[in-house]
């Protein structure tokens, strides 16, 4: 049995007749958000957009939109992953571009030059003639010469202050090591000092010993010192004794003494003329 084309006609309009409704929804959300846009009212354009993401995530003209709410906003986090969904999803290199150029603008705002550089030069590969991306992107790429030159300097001025913190320790060390040693130095002198005060001191100690040791003993001088004679008392036998004695050797001087007188006196010699 054959189906009648009308039917299929018909089946195929009330199955599309909800898919255009959703469309015209989502139509009509966007376009509530382009005006709200348009009068800063950027609260309400929001709600709009995300209204039509609700019935269709993945329309490029919302999350375009709703992405430059949210750059008016300075709400840059949220800008840029709606831009880069918007890029990833468009349907043709115009709206990639317009996506990459935006997405180039979040960029700059958070100072990100290299990634701004990179995504302006994506979005001129999608539309080389556009002068305003082009130049967007060679304010970009100035931008990131400055801060490498900036950031080169930066590193150098480290890099020497490093340097003179590392050269300032080693100073510091050697002065540290040049006062050690003079306290060692200062030390042994004192110690040198010490050891010839005390070789001074055994030395007056040596003296004072032998000096002491050539001094004689008390004991010694008395017996270095000659014994004294006693004197002793005569016995009155010893006095008779040594009085005869005495006498006896008077008499034979006074003997000897007239024997010379009786033999006379000896003569002369002449004179000779």
């Amino acid at each position: 049995m054959r189906v009648k084309p009308t039917f299929y006609c018909l089946f195929f309009l009330l199955m599309a007749l909800p898919m255009v409704a959703q469309e015209a929804e989502v139509t009509n959300h966007i376009f509530d958000g382009n005006e709200q846009a348009s009068a800063e009212l950027f609260v309400e354009a929001e709600m709009s957009y995300r209204k039509a993401l609700s019935k269709a995530p993945e329309k490029p003209e919302a999350l375009y939109n709703l992405g430059n709410t949210h750059f008016k906003e300075q709400d840059y986090e949220e800008a840029k992953q709606r831009f880069f969904q918007t890029q990833k999803i468009a349907e043709n290199k115009s709206s990639r571009h317009h996506a990459l150029h935006n997405l180039g603008n979040v960029f700059m705002k958070q100072k990100d030059y290299a990634k701004a550089v990179e995504t302006y030069k994506d979005a001129l590969r999608n539309n080389p003639e556009d002068e305003e991306t082009r130049y967007n992107y060679a304010l970009a790429k100035e931008l990131l010469e400055k801060e490498q030159e900036q950031q080169q300097n930066q590193d150098q001025n480290d890099q020497n202050d490093q340097q003179d913190q590392e050269d300032q320790k080693d100073q510091d060390n050697q002065d540290d090591n040049k006062e050690g040693d003079q306290d060692k130095d200062s030390g042994k002198e004192d110690e040198n000092q010490e050891g010839d005060e005390g070789e001074d001191e055994e030395d007056k100690k040596d003296e004072g010993d032998q000096e002491k040791e050539n001094q004689p003993q008390e004991g010694d001088q008395e017996k270095e010192q000659p014994s004294q004679p006693r004197q002793t008392e005569l016995s009155p036998e010893q006095v008779q004794s040594l009085l005869e004695a005495m006498s006896n050797q008077e008499k034979k001087v006074q003997d000897k003494v007239n024997a010379e007188k009786v033999q006379g006196t000896p003569v002369r010699g002449q004179k000779d003329w």
